[in-house]
C-alpha cells in the first residue's frame, strides 16, 4: 500500500468535517457484527459535498495513473462506491461498471451491472475497508467474468491486520486515500480527540472484535 501523507490528512480531516467519520471513544457504536466501535465511517455523505467529492475522485485517479497505469474500465462495489467510482470512472473518461454483493434473483441475474469486455484490465473502487471480505467478493466476480483486476483503491481503511492478511492471500493490491493511524493523528491535531481519547482509540484497530471501554 502506497500512502501520501498528505493526502491522507487531508482526506482524514475533511471526513471528519462533514461527519462522514465520527468518533465516540466514550460511547461506542454496536456494528452489525456485534463489535464494539468508537469509530463509524459513511463515505457517501461526501457525494452530498461537491468540493470534496471532487477532491476524492481526483486523487484517486491520480494514484491509479501512478500506480497501476490507466487501466480499460473502472468498476464500483455496490452499493457504497457506486458514486465515488463513477465520478473516477467519468474523470478518467473511462467506462464504468458496478459489482452486486451476488447475482441478482431475476431478470438476467447479472451481478457486473454494465457493459465490461472479458479480458478488460480493470482497477476496483471501493469506499471503506474493514475486514476486506466483501470488496475482494467484487474482485473474484470479476476474474470469473474474465476481468484482469490490476488493483482495488479506497478512500478510507479501518487499517485491521485481518484486511492485510486477506488481500495478500488473495493477491489483491490494496491503495487508500486515507487510514485509521492517519486519521487519529489528524483528529488530535485539530482537538477533535484529546491524546488519552487517541491511545484508547488506537487499541481499538488492533483487536477490533475484543475491544471494550475496560
Amino acid at each position: 500500500m502506497i500512502l501520501n501523507k498528505e493526502t491522507a490528512q487531508e482526506t482524514a480531516n475533511l471526513l471528519l468535517q462533514i461527519n462522514a467519520i465520527k468518533l465516540q471513544p466514550q460511547n461506542p457504536f454496536t456494528w452489525a457484527s456485534g463489535w464494539k466501535s468508537p469509530i463509524y465511517c459513511d463515505n457517501r455523505i461526501t457525494l452530498s459535498h461537491p468540493a470534496i467529492r471532487n477532491y476524492l475522485r481526483e486523487q484517486i485517479a491520480r494514484q491509479i495513473e501512478e500506480i497501476t497505469g490507466k487501466p480499460d474500465a473502472i468498476a464500483g462495489v455496490a452499493t457504497g462506491a457506486i458514486g465515488i467510482g463513477a465520478l473516477v470512472a467519468d474523470y478518467l473518461n473511462l467506462p464504468f461498471c458496478y459489482v452486486r454483493p451476488e447475482p441478482k434473483k431475476h431478470g438476467r441475474q447479472n451481478q457486473i451491472e454494465g457493459h465490461l469486455e472479458p479480458g478488460s484490465k480493470v482497477v476496483v473502487i471501493e469506499d471503506l475497508i474493514s475486514t476486506g471480505m466483501s470488496s475482494l467478493k467484487a474482485v473474484k466476480a470479476l476474474e470469473e467474468y474474465g476481468a484482469k483486476v490490476k488493483g482495488m483503491f479506497a478512500i478510507f481503511s479501518y487499517g485491521f491486520p485481518v484486511a492485510e492478511k486477506n488481500f495478500k492471500e488473495a493477491n489483491v493490491e490494496l491503495h487508500t486515500l486515507s487510514n485509521y493511524d492517519n486519521l487519529l493523528i489528524q483528529a488530535e491535531k485539530s482537538n477533535y480527540i484529546s491524546e488519552e481519547e487517541s491511545i484508547l482509540l488506537s487499541q481499538w484497530s488492533k483487536q477490533p472484535d475484543t475491544w471494550d471501554l475496560k
